[in-house]
């Protein structure tokens, strides 16, 4: 009880201590009043501020209209965009596209119920590159020529089990039972051609012929030349030879004809002259040339052997 009384005296005694000083004249002299200053954004800075507010946000949704109205022209949706889809598969495209940078892809493939076209104002390029970045292979479709480069090219049946076509830098193989030329002026081989077989089409000449240079046809075996029901004719601007190394040369026929074999005039006659010669005798000369002698009752060959001084 004490306690509190005294804290009520010393409360009452601030109280009367504040009085007095606050009674008491104040004779310090106050600082003047200084000029108050405003806070805050005021005149053209205000206007520019509200202009590039407003500016800001007509830009904010134009763009955004903008957006809008390309993610509605593309048809952007979660799968892909237009007719671009993004499957698990892979990359779906239908339609015709357009690439105008190269396309790096591992495969192409069509739909099933329509084909794969690939189009190009000058060329379609296909390149084919190993680990290290280098060509390997190049198909290329130009307006006027298709080229492929590559060590082996080979064309193969439906099945893939046979070549039908291969080609590198030793030899062109073709592997079809039968290759045809329907050109009207056949084929132009530059080299020597194996074959086992010629043969022409029915009903159809076959001709072998070399303009400038020689012929030869060469076999191990034999080379066999038949004509089953045409002729066989074999003609030459100088000589023709048949030569038989260790055979003989056999001419089986029922008839057998030499044409345009010279004649042999006797240097006397031989006996009563006829106005026209039916009969002649066959005449050989030391060199193996043919001539035609009269007959007679006897060999006329001697007496017109002036024929071989010719030879």
């Amino acid at each position: 009880m004490d306690r509190s009384t005294s804290l009520d005296i010393e409360a009452l005694k601030m109280t009367q201590e504040q009085y007095m000083l606050a009674a008491q004249p104040n004779h310090l002299q106050r600082p003047p009043c200084t000029q108050a200053y405003p806070v805050g954004i005021y005149g053209w800075r205000k206007r520019c501020l509200y202009f590039f507010v407003l500016l800001l946000l007509v830009t904010m949704i134009v763009n955004l209209a903008l957006t809008i109205w390309i993610l509605k022209v593309m048809n952007f949706t979660v799968d892909g965009m237009g007719d671009l889809r993004i499957t698990k598969q892979g990359v779906r495209l239908e339609g015709v596209s357009e690439f105008l940078l190269p396309l790096y892809v591992k495969e192409i493939q069509s739909r099933r119920d329509s084909p794969l076209v690939m189009q190009s104002d000058r060329n379609v390029t296909v390149n084919a590159r190993n680990d290290l970045g280098q060509l390997t292979g190049q198909l290329t479709v130009g307006s006027e020529i298709v080229e492929a480069q590559c060590q082996r090219f080979e064309v193969r049946s439906s099945d893939g089990e046979k070549v039908l076509f291969s080609a590198d830098e030793e030899e062109v193989s073709i592997g079809v039972e039968k290759l045809r030329v329907t050109g009207t002026e056949g084929v132009v081989f530059g080299h020597s051609v194996e074959t086992p077989h010629i043969r022409a089409e029915p009903f159809q000449d076959l001709k072998l012929e070399s303009p400038t240079r020689t012929l030869t046809m060469e076999a191990p075996k034999g080379v066999e030349i038949s004509a089953d029901v045409g002729d066989l004719k074999a003609s030459c601007r100088k000589d023709l030879l048949v030569q038989s190394t260790e055979g003989e040369i056999f001419l089986n026929a029922n008839t057998i004809r030499l044409g345009n074999i010279p004649h042999g005039t006797p240097a006397s006659p031989l006996g009563p002259t006829y106005p026209k010669q039916t009969v002649y005798e066959l005449c050989v000369c030391p060199s193996g040339k043919l001539y035609l002698s009269p007959a007679g009752t006897g060999s006329t060959c001697h007496s017109t052997s002036n024929v071989c001084l010719w030879s």
